[in-house]
């Protein structure tokens, strides 16, 4: 069911429509279901990009929730474009969402700023698409090589969600292992509705793997570490992105997470410049939670948006052709797009002690499709 949440006048210092030159930027995420933290931190950071608009802007907008329907987020969208001008849309970080999006984006002439990790969002030639979170081309290349040059296993155990995302990944992962001559002793894919992941964890040890490579949605992750942990794994995990999440991580002990890594494209609460560590903290006293990568790609995202329309920009093709040309020097990274949509090439691995939830860096791989320039 969609809900509609206006933003409080406190948070964006503004009580009526959305004023940047006249354009609204609506936020379309799931904030129910599955994928609820996850969006949840994606609508946090596109609220506080909008807060922290450049002098003389004034951004507002609705948040609407789509759940984890691909119908719901087709009826935010045809609602959010109705109410006046759009400049860009934040919108939903879930891919399934995203597809179904995306043709009535190219009829409405919309700009999506998305964090969605579904690799075939940007392979429809859909020039409205814009996504501020590496995709699995990247994402997977660094998970994998990190379980093999790094870690020097090469008998991976891969346990996917069997969601577009999770699709998405297992192909990407097959790939990047293939490159670096390695193939998977087991792979699977589980629900995310599915409450009990004893049996698939099982089965993945008994093909005797040396690591454990995951690529599930925030709960099935928590849910899978604290069955391993409890069943008494002994080899490394390397997860996919939502066990960066401090979310995520609260779900479980710290002693639970020993062991564990993760791919993202950043890790705020982990530091890395003053510029990140600002960006925590206003974060923190914006929402009383801590951020993570989703949070931070949209807000980089959004920011590009709106020096966009700083520059200059009075309409949504405006807003397009800037970022389809544009570079932007965000806090996670620097963007530009690939010609298809793709705006962020790098990624990093954060690795937990067992001692605490907050990971450590401790690999960059920077500009993984040589983009940016």
């Amino acid at each position: 069911m969609r809900r509609l949440i206006p933003l409080l006048v406190g948070l964006l210092a503004a009580a009526g429509p959305a004023r940047a030159d006249g354009l609204s930027f609506p936020v379309l995420v799931p904030l129910t279901g599955f994928l609820s933290l996850e969006g949840t931190s994606q609508r946090n950071g596109a609220l506080l990009a909008l807060k922290e608009a450049p002098a003389g802007l004034v951004a507002a907008s609705e948040v609407i929730d789509t759940g984890t329907s691909p119908e719901a987020a087709v009826t935010g969208l045809e609602r959010a474009a109705g109410g006046g001008p759009v400049g860009a849309v934040a919108a939903s970080m879930l891919g399934t969402q995203m597809l179904a999006m995306l043709p009535l984006a190219a009829e409405l002439k919309l700009p999506l700023v998305t964090v969605s990790g579904t690799a075939s969002i940007t392979e429809q030639g859909n020039p409205w698409v814009f996504r501020f979170f590496p995709g699995d081309a990247v994402t997977k290349t660094a998970h994998a090589r990190y379980v093999v040059e790094e870690l020097k296993k090469t008998r991976p155990a891969v346990i996917y969600q069997t969601t577009a995302y999770g699709q998405s990944g297992k192909t990407h992962l097959e790939a990047a292992f293939r490159a670096l001559g390695v193939n998977p002793v087991f792979q699977e894919g589980v629900d995310p509705a599915a409450k009990d992941l004893l049996p698939v964890l099982t089965k993945a040890l008994s093909a005797n793997p040396d690591v454990l490579v995951l690529h599930l949605h925030a709960g099935p992750t928590a849910l899978l570490l604290r069955q391993a942990a409890t069943s008494g794994l002994k080899i490394p995990v390397v997860a996919g992105s939502a066990m960066h999440q401090p979310s995520t991580a609260a779900l479980l002990d710290p002693a639970e997470l020993k062991g564990v890594c993760a791919e993202t494209a950043a890790s705020p609460v982990s530091g890395g410049s003053p510029a990140v560590a600002a960006f925590t903290e206003s974060y923190r006293a914006a929402f009383g939670k801590e951020p993570d990568a989703f949070a931070l790609g949209q807000y980089d995202g959004m920011r590009m948006v709106l020096a966009a329309v700083q520059a200059g920009a009075k309409s949504a093709d405006d807003v397009r052709k800037a970022l389809a040309a544009g570079r932007h020097d965000g806090l996670a990274m620097s963007y530009a797009s690939d010609g298809k949509g793709n705006m962020a090439h790098s990624a990093v691995i954060v690795c937990y002690d067992g001692k605490t939830r907050i990971p450590a860096l401790v690999k960059r791989y920077d500009n993984v499709t040589g983009v940016v320039k």
